[in-house]
Order: structure tokens, then sequence, then C-alpha cells
């Protein structure tokens, strides 16, 4: 008994995991709550987009039931052998999504790039800074930290520590 990565068509890896465990099977679906700007958007964001993990004996399961599950691109494999993952690894993941979603999940969806945040964390704390982009890879985001004579100074930090700065309401509003 391995864990596998499964590939999933895109924004339906909650379908696939439904499929997956209709079948029987464990199946582990890492994501991140987000708190959008938008009340109507998506509360949930996936740590690895097209992908999620099952857990099974191929031998006994059988390689071509992935290939052909409603939803699913198949296993990520390397020639006809489906790749297994440590077990170790899903350990790690399950613990740091945990981490994130516990720390009030991720709070970025919806920045745009040029809009002003506050820093809520770390040594520049307090500051404000303008939202330049996400790190792709990681949940680390870089902001142009304001400072005196108008200048800005490129910083990287984790996307936790940063908040969208509140616009202050007008009277008769």
């Amino acid at each position: 008994m391995f864990w596998y990565a499964l590939r999933s068509k895109p924004n339906k890896e909650m379908a696939v995991c439904r499929e997956v465990r209709a079948r029987g099977m464990e199946c582990f679906y890492p994501y991140l709550r987000v708190k959008p700007v938008n009340p109507r958007s998506r509360t949930i964001r996936p740590y690895f987009p097209g992908y999620l993990f099952v857990y099974g004996d191929m031998e006994q399961i059988g390689f071509s039931t992935f290939q052909w599950m409603p939803f699913s691109m198949g296993l990520v494999s390397f020639g006809a052998q489906p790749a297994a993952i440590p077990e170790s690894l899903i350990h790690a993941i399950r613990q740091r999504v945990d981490q994130v979603n516990a720390a009030g999940g991720e709070q970025l969806a919806g920045l745009k790039r040029g809009e002003e945040v506050v820093i809520s964390g770390g040594p520049f704390s307090g500051y404000e800074a303008i939202f330049d982009q996400s790190i792709q890879g990681s949940e680390r985001v870089r902001v142009l930290l304001k400072l005196l004579a108008k200048k800005e100074l490129p910083l990287e930090l984790p996307a936790g520590f940063i908040q969208q700065k509140k616009s202050p309401l007008r009277p008769g509003r």
C-alpha cells in the first residue's frame, strides 16, 4: 500500500476525491481556506492545483481505474509505472496545510498588484506597503514598503503577514 498522486481536470479536485472515496479508497485533498474580498468567491483553494493523493495497492486496484474515473486525468507515472509517494512527505504536507488553516487560512485572495496593504507581522508590523505579487510555489508575497522620501523598497514576507488596507468610511455613507 502506497500513496500516489492523481491528476484531476481543472477545478475538479473535490469531485475526483468524492469519486475515489465512493470506490472505498482513501483520498487526501490538501486545500487552504481563503478569505476572499468578494463574498461569492471560492472559500477554499487547492494546495496543489490539479492534484490530490490516493492510498492503495495498485496491484489490487488496477492502474486503469484512475485513468477512466470521471474528472480524473490518471495517476502521475514515469513510463508505465505509477510514482509512489513516501508516507513522510504526505505527513509533512498535512502538517503544513493544517498549520496554514489553523492560522486563519490564506488572506490574499482577491489582492491585485498596486493595492495598499498593512503589514501585520514580523519586524515591519504596522507599516503600510503596496502589494506587488504572490511568489509561486511558496506562501510568500512581495510588497513594496513605503519609506520616507517616497521611496519603495521591495520586500518578501510570509503571506500571513499582510492584510488588505481598509479604506476609511466617508461621512454620509
